[in-house]
């Protein structure tokens, strides 16, 4: 196991290192021809209906994304009235053949790179996230081929957590390829909200196993939901900082802002202090809930880094309501404190005694008031679940234990359950909580 972490640590180091000259997530995916989901869902490829005996894979795959995960329905949503009216408000009519729509809601590759067998309405396929399968679709079925050998003919490496979280964040946050913007939002579009351990596992269509580790390298959820955090806080630096997607005639793109800021009753005058911000009431600000979290992930890992990191994203803050040219320099200051910690994140050993620095973090946070946004308590919530997961996997929780922990964290979501409803007290209790709960 340990020559595996070794091994991976310099998988991460060595693909994060590259990462200023290569392509993008978007530009990866689409370099290749696309196949099409049809050409997966054979009976004798991914399309059985049971789990292989003597597979490295399960080969039902086909079956688990097309039953239970929302990506395989993501192009009929755009069929539904309720996407039509937006689609409608924002001139851009049938949503189906919008390509603001059909790139998050379906593999849209131009028609020339799309396989005779591939279909617009199969939704987000297996080539939306895997890359074009042209070169690979044969070769990845053989046992005696290396992983390393598809990835080089274009399979896209999911297994690597920082370019995994770059493309899940391509929809789920938006990217200058694929921007969604608060005129999207104000047509009705639901709010984005993403963390990628949490999203990792909602609909799995494959189990972290013996073979698994052998072809892909150690699995650890703590890890992976850090370096979603930081990559996440990355990509919204990189938009604000981008003159196309970050600014809207004069006004900068608001949906990088905090969307409670403005959008409360003007009857609630329950404005109170954010350290984090260093800014007062009435003030617009940047939806931080990223960098907020990405500082407990460093905790454990270097704490003079987590207190920098709260320092520069105050100053971002500030920034903001002193100029366009001083709020770019503290993003791009911040930015590269990110891009420096980021393989230092992605290469830790997240074990069990990491967690607890992780909670107490999160803890001293909540008590000094920087769960005043929900957004940020939204992410905090997610993070308690990648916690109490890694208290399970370590095995030292007993029946009892077990159960009173997930009784907690089902608490702990219920305080973020409803955005209008959201009490900072009421969550930083269950938080409180929660965290005496654990070993």
């Amino acid at each position: 196991m340990k020559a595996l972490h070794a091994v991976l640590i310099l998988f991460v180091l060595s693909a994060f290192a590259s990462s200023a000259s290569a392509e993008t997530a978007v530009e990866a995916i689409a370099a290749h021809k696309h196949m099409g989901v049809a050409s997966c869902s054979n009976s004798v490829c991914h399309g059985a209906s049971q789990p292989f005996r003597d597979s490295d894979v399960m080969q039902n795959e086909f079956a688990i994304w097309q039953e239970f995960d929302p990506h395989a329905k993501a192009y009929q949503v755009l069929e539904q009235p309720k996407s039509k009216a937006i689609a409608q408000k924002l001139g851009l009519g049938d949503p189906t053949k919008a390509q603001v729509c059909l790139d998050c809601h379906a593999d849209n590759v131009p028609a020339a790179d799309r396989g005779e067998r591939f279909q617009i309405s199969d939704g987000v396929g297996c080539e939306a996230c895997h890359g074009g399968s042209e070169s690979w679709l044969n070769a990845h079925a053989d046992r005696k081929v290396a992983h390393a050998d598809n990835l080089a003919k274009g399979m896209y490496p999911t297994e690597d957590p920082i370019k995994r979280a770059q493309l899940c964040l391509s929809c789920h946050m938006g990217e200058k390829e694929r921007m969604i913007t608060h005129r999207i939002m104000g047509a009705g579009h639901p709010r984005l909200s993403f963390e990628l351990d949490t999203f990792t596992w909602l609909h799995p269509h494959y189990k972290v196993d013996a073979n698994w580790i052998k072809r892909r390298g150690d699995w650890n959820g703590v890890r992976d939901w850090a370096v979603g955090q930081g990559v996440a806080a990355e990509n919204l630096l990189s938009l604000l900082l981008d003159p196309k997607t970050g600014w809207q005639g004069i006004f900068p793109e608001l949906v990088l802002f905090n969307c409670q800021a403005c959008h409360k009753l003007m009857k609630d005058n329950n404005w109170g202090p954010r350290q984090g911000t260093g800014l007062g009431p009435g003030v617009v600000r940047l939806n931080d809930a990223n960098l907020v979290t990405f500082r407990y992930a460093l905790a454990p890992v270097d704490k003079t880094a987590a207190q920098r990191v709260f320092e520069q994203t105050r100053d971002l803050h500030r920034a903001t309501t002193q100029s366009r040219d001083a709020t770019f320099a503290a993003a791009r200051t911040l930015r590269a404190t990110l891009e420096s910690l980021l393989p230092k994140v992605a290469a830790y050993n997240f074990d069990a005694a990491s967690l607890d620095p992780i909670f107490a973090s999160m803890v001293a946070d909540g008590e000094r008031g920087e769960f005043r946004d929900y957004a940020a308590a939204e992410q905090a919530s997610m993070a308690a679940q990648s916690l109490v997961v890694a208290f399970e996997n370590d095995g030292k929780l007993d029946k009892a234990k077990d159960a009173t922990l997930k009784a907690r964290l089902d608490t702990l979501y219920n305080a973020v359950k409803d955005e209008n409803n959201y009490s900072m007290t009421s969550f930083v209790a269950a938080l409180k909580s929660l965290r005496s709960a654990a070993p």
